[in-house]
């Protein structure tokens, strides 16, 4: 089965400093058709004003990611771990037991643009943790880099999931393509451009669900693409 989920159908909030996009339903916004994909919980693109952000507030037993599109985004939290995210990097927070952290604009002058991801974990009230990472360079002719895995392989970030995140960035006329395991859900987000999967076209925050599929899903870039790629436990 695929699932198509189209950018203008997702939950939206404004609120002056905040313009953010819900992929699932997240805070005010609830669809009880959108709860989520399997174990991925949230997908939230996020624009935030020059010096606002999301001030100090706790988690639990969630895996989240911070992947930044342009700008700057700074994060604080109570484990100790912070640091200023920029486009190239990825950054994960094991909140584990309970976490506080904060994320801001890191810059005073521009905006910042980020997807928010959470993933439920395999196991509830571990240790939290923190790691941040400079994405390895895009695979030249088109290709899925690796960017978080449940045993950090490759130089992606280690999460506490059988999950794996991957990047595509592609030119104007290149494709990546990816096996699918009918006992294993993908969810394919496109972050940037547009491009083609099959006879669907999509554009930026468009997304694909893949549950119960085998073969090969095949991405291909009409322009500059960027897109992420969850391969999720079935």
């Amino acid at each position: 089965m695929i699932i198509e989920r189209r950018s203008g159908d997702r939950g939206r909030v404004q609120a002056g400093w905040l313009d953010s996009r819900h992929t699932f339903s997240f805070g005010h916004f609830y669809d009880p058709a959108w709860m989520g994909f399997g174990v991925l919980r949230v997908i939230n693109e996020d624009r935030v004003a020059p010096g606002e952000g999301f001030p100090t507030h706790g988690h639990a037993n969630m895996e989240i990611l911070s992947y930044v599109l342009e700008g700057a985004l700074a994060h604080k939290d109570s484990t100790g771990g912070g640091g200023v995210i920029r486009p190239g990097e990825l950054q994960w927070m094991g909140a584990g037991h309970g976490v506080e952290h904060s994320e801001f604009n890191g810059s005073d002058t521009e905006p910042v643009h980020f997807l928010q991801i959470w993933i439920q974990p395999d196991r509830v009230n571990a240790e939290p943790g923190y790691a941040q990472r400079e994405v390895a360079p895009p695979v030249a002719g088109g290709g899925w880099t690796l960017l978080a895995s449940p045993d950090g392989i490759d130089g992606s970030l280690s999460m506490r999931q059988d999950a794996r995140v991957l990047e595509a960035r592609l030119g104007a006329g290149e494709s990546a393509g990816y096996p699918l395991d009918p006992g294993r859900r993908y969810w394919l987000h496109l972050a940037r451009g547009s491009a083609r999967v099959g006879g669907r076209e999509l554009r930026a925050g468009d997304a694909l669900g893949y549950s119960e599929e085998s073969g090969s899903l095949e991405l291909k870039a009409d322009d500059e693409v960027l897109a992420l790629l969850f391969d999720l436990p079935g």
